[in-house]
């Protein structure tokens, strides 16, 4: 069952600038930032330096909307006209996969559903009519 809906921007390395300016634009409410370099390490996959302060997810709640944020990886392409996708979550694994490949027929998918340090399956997708989604187990624990 899908638990939310979330609007997801992409910024290319001002994501902490964007952060505080649609807070102050929306009078929105941050509830929750996390740099690249605040990520659990992982030695196969160090973090490079200019990523580090770079936005992984940030969420504010603009009315009764909750909106995420984060910025591109270093070297990771940036097309304008890409900087919002819509983020679902799904209570179960299976579910997402069942989603996750409904989406993604015909379409082009860009990250492969997997388990991640927060969602037991996550995967990125853009769908045959170009919209671009983020599809998210819900930890057992949330």
């Amino acid at each position: 069952m899908i638990t939310s809906v979330n609007p997801y921007i992409v910024t290319n390395g001002n994501g902490q600038e964007a952060v505080k300016f649609y807070v102050d634009a929306l009078n929105a409410e941050l509830v929750s930032s996390q740099t690249f370099g605040e990520m659990p390490e992982d030695p196969n996959h160090p973090i490079p330096a200019d990523a580090k302060d770079r936005v992984m997810n940030a969420q504010f709640k603009a009315g009764d909307t909750l909106m995420m944020l984060s910025d591109t990886f270093p070297g990771m392409p940036y097309t304008l006209g890409s900087q919002l996708s819509i983020a679902i979550h799904i209570d179960s694994a299976d579910a997402a996969k069942d989603v996750f490949e409904k989406l993604s027929a015909g379409g082009n998918v860009t990250m492969p559903l997997q388990e991640t340090f927060w969602s037991p399956a996550y995967g990125q997708v853009k769908d045959k009519y170009g919209v671009e989604w983020q599809v998210s187990a819900v930890k057992e624990n949330e």
